[in-house]
């Protein structure tokens, strides 16, 4: 079973380190372990939970992506971080372990700076940024919306870069899609076209989670550091361990959606689960 710490809890919210590989929480028909489940599982042998005091979500991780994260304790806590979620978080900080590409060796990004492209989701639920002229199936412009991603790259080395990130808009995948734009796919992201995978996962890890406490005014700030190898591997610049095998004749994944995964398309209602925060839909058991 999937070990969460802890890192703050009241009566009110907690906030952990997920763990790479977990689900944030459960989508329509899941019976997997996720964040969510686990921690009704911990609270629950502490006599803690009841009908009227359980985990709710208040925003989510990526399954592959680690570090802090929050939950509500109740359906009133819920709500009002999700009304004030931007207001009440000061800062919210990733670092994620990009590629050097081709394309970013051509035209590389300047030390620090903000990415601004617009995104689009396939027909998988996988953002990315089109390109444009691109057409979806039914011969359409692919549907945007506005994402803003503020970087910096804290370590650079011949094949990998070691970014730090924070987000003016929470989309889905907007980070990876958002680097993998720019020739800079975070290394074991294969749906981004990432050619290496160094640690057998997804190189992205939600460092720092700041906010202002909705009930107490409190001031809080957590910080969880990523594996130390992922900056020791960038100085090394070790392009060649773990690579992904490269399929022949692979299209751009932002032209055809099915060669992006060979995943089913989900259904309405898992759609409609990953964007709740988006749709300000509330998720309820």
């Amino acid at each position: 079973m999937d070990k969460i710490e802890i890192l703050y809890q009241d009566q009110w919210l907690l906030v952990i380190n997920k763990p790479a590989g977990l689900l944030s929480v459960p989508y329509s028909g899941c019976k997997k372990h996720t964040a969510q489940s686990l921690l009704e599982d911990i609270l629950r042998k502490r006599g803690a939970v009841n009908s009227k005091h359980k985990p709710y979500p208040v925003h989510r991780l990526d399954r592959d992506t680690s570090g802090v994260m929050m939950f509500a304790l109740t359906e009133q806590a819920q709500q009002k971080i999700m009304d004030n979620w931007h207001k009440m978080v000061s800062e919210r900080l990733y670092h994620a372990l990009g590629e050097i590409s081709s394309k970013a060796r051509r035209n590389p990004l300047a030390d620090s700076g903000l990415i601004d492209d617009d995104l689009s989701q396939n027909a998988y639920n996988v953002g990315f940024v089109p390109k444009e002229g691109d057409l979806d199936k039914s011969g359409h412009s692919f549907k945007t919306m506005p994402a803003r991603t503020h970087y910096k790259m804290l370590e650079k080395g011949k094949s990998h870069i070691l970014f730090e990130l924070s987000l003016d808009t929470g989309k889905k995948n907007q980070i990876r899609a958002h680097l993998a734009a720019h020739g800079y796919p975070i290394a074991g992201d294969e749906e981004h076209r990432a050619q290496s995978n160094p640690f057998g996962r997804l190189c992205l890890h939600a460092c720092t989670l700041e906010f202002t406490h909705p009930f107490t005014g409190e001031k809080l700030r957590f910080e969880v550091e990523e594996p130390a190898a992922w900056k020791e591997f960038v100085k090394k610049g070790d392009a060649s361990r773990s690579s992904f095998r490269k399929e022949k004749n692979q299209s751009d994944y932002h032209k055809k959606s099915e060669d992006i995964t060979s995943k089913r398309p989900l259904t309405g209602k898992q759609k409609s689960h990953m964007n709740f925060i988006e749709r300000g839909k509330n998720y309820r058991k």
